[in-house]
């Protein structure tokens, strides 16, 4: 199926460009999260007028991305959980649990979708965690979890 890209995505395309993707990846993913049209004469015509309406967008968007990647580089964050003896997490953390956090202490809103630990957070100690701020920009981060004092 053959679409038009709105911004860049990685490893896909940039803004303006005619792909061809699998129709349920452009339909389920691309044209549901605006990020696509579906590439049609009219469609052509009409993303070539917004094309560097797009690409000003699409820089505004790289700019903010940048301001938050300066402000949580490489910091280190704790996430106080329940665990074993064995140092083991009663469940793990989460990237929702990761975007309340970054929320909380930085005031900055990230999609939990764009999170990705290196491995899973099922105990406790230092992770990596990846954080996909744009298309052209990502930052890591450290997740420490430590364990919660039981309640008495």
């Amino acid at each position: 199926m053959k679409v038009i890209l709105l911004e860049n995505v990685r490893k896909v395309g940039s803004i303006g460009e005619i792909i061809d993707v699998k129709r349920g990846f452009a339909r389920n993913y691309l044209i549901s999260k605006n990020k696509a049209l579906f590439a049609s004469k009219e469609n052509i015509k009409e993303v070539e007028k917004i094309k560097q309406e797009l690409s000003k967008k699409d820089q505004e968007k790289k700019k903010e991305a940048k301001l938050i990647q300066d402000k949580i580089k490489d910091k280190l964050y704790e996430i106080k959980k329940l665990s074993t003896e064995n140092n083991e997490l009663y469940g793990s953390v989460k990237p929702t649990e990761i975007s309340k956090l970054l929320e909380e202490k930085e005031g900055i809103k990230i999609n939990p979708s764009l999170i990705q630990p290196s491995k899973e957070i099922k105990s406790l100690g230092d992770f990596e965690v990846l954080v996909n701020l744009h298309s052209e920009v990502q930052t890591q981060i450290v997740i420490r979890t430590i364990s919660q004092e039981e309640i008495k």
